[in-house]
């Protein structure tokens, strides 16, 4: 059991966080940046779907052992990492979706001094039917610079509260391979990249063996057909996503290769056999966007109850 009097000094500090005017400023701008992004969506003729809270099978995101499960009416169930496994079967339905999912990830302890880390968060999710990666790439540079035009004309005053400096990038951002920036930078070459760029960059081809099993490989299969965006100024990554493998005896091969249990993912598995379209996607974090054009050192001034990483929170 906890400490009662470590709980109620923390609760003191919530107290005193929620009455720190950067809070209030970063979540109105956040609230208006959700509002530019369903607007772009809605524009875009995508559908907005809700959210799943827990499913049977959820994203593994190279940790499944910190997957939460618990029982509901004898069956077991997880909380959602991230709705990709959804975001492929919506395509049966639909040719374009988005939402705007909640998720929860268990991350290291000591991550919670990145500025960018939460433990929950929510992210915009989207996918469209019969896309490649370059058709999700321009969609997602079409949508930062229009959020970021639009947040200089109509929220000028959380702007000026932040007196943060911004513009707006320009298309086509540049691009470069996961081989380039490993070489130029080492395994932490996401933050180099990050800290030296003065506007956001694409990193594309991740290893195979680097990334979950649901990104499609490309015609060399040691990479993918998959992409991150990078923040300027040191405020990391953007936007993760690719194109997905929709066919389940590749799906098979690379959790045989990886060394993961197929009967965690059967669910998933049964609905690729009984077939589903390919479709490529990506996955925006809204605080991580809020606090970039907040220019924000922290992440948690950007969710109104933050759960920091090994960090206590309502």
């Amino acid at each position: 059991m906890q400490n009662i009097e470590v709980i109620k000094k923390n609760l003191e500090d919530i107290k005193g966080f929620l009455k720190d005017e950067k809070v209030m400023m970063a979540n109105r701008l956040k609230s208006k940046i959700i509002g530019f992004l369903r607007d772009f969506m809605e524009k875009k003729e995508f559908v907005e779907l809700l959210p799943v809270i827990a499913s049977p099978v959820t994203d593994p995101l190279s940790s499944p052992e910190t997957t939460i499960s618990f029982s509901v009416y004898g069956y077991s169930l997880q909380l959602t990492k991230s709705m990709i496994f959804h975001k492929q079967f919506a395509m049966l339905a639909f040719d374009k979706i988005c939402i705007f999912s909640p998720n929860f990830r268990i991350e290291k302890e000591d991550l919670w001094k990145s500025g960018r880390h939460l433990i929950e968060f929510t992210q915009l999710d989207l996918e469209v039917k019969e896309a490649t990666r370059e058709d999700v790439m321009k969609l997602g540079e079409e949508m930062l610079t229009e959020v970021i035009t639009r947040v200089l004309d109509e929220a000028r005053e959380e702007i000026q509260f932040f007196g943060r400096k911004l513009k707006v990038p320009s298309r086509p951002f540049k691009t470069v391979t996961y081989h380039w920036a490993y070489s130029m930078f080492g395994k932490d070459f996401e933050v180099e990249l990050s800290r030296r760029a003065d506007a956001p960059i694409w990193v594309l081809d991740f290893p195979e063996k680097s990334r979950e099993f649901y990104y499609r490989q490309g015609e060399n299969p040691l990479y993918l057909r998959d992409f991150d965006l990078i923040y300027p100024e040191g405020y990391g990554e953007a936007i993760s996503g690719g194109e997905r493998e929709w066919r389940p005896e590749k799906i098979r091969e690379r959790l045989r290769n990886k060394g993961i249990d197929q009967s965690l993912y059967y669910p998933y598995l049964i609905m690729l056999e009984q077939g589903i379209p390919p479709s490529a996607g990506f996955g925006m974090g809204v605080e991580r966007l809020t606090r970039f054009i907040a220019g924000l050192e922290s992440i948690k001034y950007c969710r109104i109850f933050p759960k920091l990483p090994g960090k206590f929170g309502l």
